[in-house]
């Protein structure tokens, strides 16, 4: 074939192939701390983390349709954004970039060895004047970092093509175990549990792996409350086995609903990697098989709903004042200084999100540390909408207990509200507010 002939069939080509349905962008930045620094989760530690076992990042996918709306979604190796920092975060990217809120997820993968983000969990913790500067200073500096990650992700679009499976990982185990004293934190092989590894895959021009999207309803808590390095844990080990395996590409971690599901078994570094190996395996063999295509238009909603809490008075926390728990008398010193400004907690503002991809893909965020039953239920009442249900995403206040979980008692919907800063359980008519959020914002993207 002469050369003009080839020039005029390229062009030809280029003219009649069809746009890219998708544009996406990819970035990340270390957001390890600066050691000596306090980790979060355990309230039992005494002393900051002296060492980084590994690294930690936040790490962003921006993805637009021909149209050009978009989705951001943030991935953190972090106990939890709180509504301070995410939503500041937000509030500059829409000024910055005019994204709407709803088109911007923040996703946090609940590791216990990473830092205390400054004021999640502040009963945890009591600082004096330097050090509590210093998690501040974190804070700070850590809302900053989402906003240059998402806005490098954005500057970064191309085409793309986009992908969905699912695989599996069986190391999760429901945790909440019965006794004859009630329902305590260990394994309770009988609970119900949700071993689904949502994969979306993302595909250059080229054919190349350029991202990868997963996700897994486990606790990272692999590594105990003894344990005083900076690491990701499973998460971050899982994250690190799939970009040495695809070089070029990012892999991206969501915590979907974990919050009474542990890793098993856990306590051991070598559990760490045996996890975030299967982990990782279990997204490999996705990637290698049939997926299904992922097609637009990209639809956002976002909505602030009201949780109630059960009732309270003032002299439950006068009484917790006295009790020989630091943590209770924090709490309560808290809940008094509320009612002393004539304001006492009585809601918690809650954040429900979706992001829908036609009606081929729906992300489902959830605040807070959401039990595993928020995604068996949504997944069987909205199966058309082929659902990805994360817990832990915008603002993570506190556990967010079922009905069923609600009724049974345990750490879950009772004891963690006194490390969370919060009076006590929620209402019992919390999981059908959800819910009823929960359908209006799939309904707003048309996933319904």
């Amino acid at each position: 074939m002469k050369p003009t002939m080839i020039m005029c069939l390229l062009a030809f080509l280029a003219v009649n192939a069809p746009a890219a349905e998708f544009k996406a962008g990819v970035a990340r930045v270390d957001i390890t701390p600066p050691v000596p620094f306090w980790l979060s989760g355990y309230a039992a530690r005494t002393n900051p983390a002296p060492t980084v076992r590994n690294a930690l990042w936040a790490k962003a996918l921006a993805l637009e349709d021909a149209a050009g709306a978009r989705a951001v979604i943030v991935t953190t190796d972090l106990i939890g954004l709180p509504a301070e920092i995410s939503d500041a975060a937000a509030s500059r990217l829409t000024r910055e970039h005019g994204l709407p809120r709803a088109a911007l997820v923040f996703n946090s993968s609940h590791t216990h060895a990473g830092p205390a983000i400054w004021p999640n969990l502040r009963v945890m913790f009591d600082f004096p004047a330097a050090e509590q500067e210093r998690v501040r200073q974190y804070a700070r500096q850590l809302t900053d970092q989402l906003v240059n990650v998402a806005g490098a992700a954005i500057s970064r679009l191309e085409p793309v093509t986009l992908a969905f499976g699912r695989g599996t990982a069986s190391f999760a185990v429901n945790r909440r175990e019965p006794t004859p004293a009630g329902f305590r934190i260990g394994v309770n092989p009988a609970g119900p549990v949700d071993h689904s590894v949502p994969v979306l895959r993302v595909t250059g021009a080229d054919g190349s792996l350029r991202a990868v999207l997963f996700g897994y309803a486990c606790h990272n808590t692999t590594m105990g409350g003894d344990f005083y390095e900076v690491d990701g844990d499973y998460a971050g080990a899982a994250q690190r086995f799939l970009e040495q395996e695809h070089p070029g590409a990012t892999a991206l971690f969501l915590t979907l609903c974990a919050g009474d599901q542990n890793p098993n078994p856990r306590g051991r570094l070598e559990h760490v990697t045996q996890h975030g190996r299967e982990l990782a395996d279990a997204v490999t063999h996705t990637l290698k098989g049939d997926l299904a295509p992922v097609r637009p238009p990209i639809r956002c909603a976002h909505q602030v709903v009201s949780l109630e809490f059960a009732p309270h008075t003032r002299t439950v926390f006068e009484a917790e004042l006295k009790d020989t728990s630091v943590f209770k008398q924090r709490r309560a010193r808290l809940m008094l200084e509320a009612y002393d400004r004539g304001q006492p907690v009585r809601q918690l503002a809650y954040p429900v999100q979706a992001v829908a991809f036609g009606r081929d893909l729906t992300l489902l965020a959830l605040g807070g540390e959401v039990v595993v039953d928020y995604a068996l239920r949504a997944r069987r009442e909205f199966p058309q909408a082929n659902l990805v249900v994360a817990g832990y995403c915008n603002d993570v206040a506190c556990y967010i207990p079922s009905l069923r979980v609600l009724r049974e008692g345990g750490y879950e919907a009772v004891d963690s509200m006194i490390y969370y800063a919060q009076p006590g359980p929620l209402a019992e008519s919390v999981e059908e507010t959800i819910f009823r959020a929960v359908s209006e914002v799939l309904g707003r993207t048309g996933a319904r």
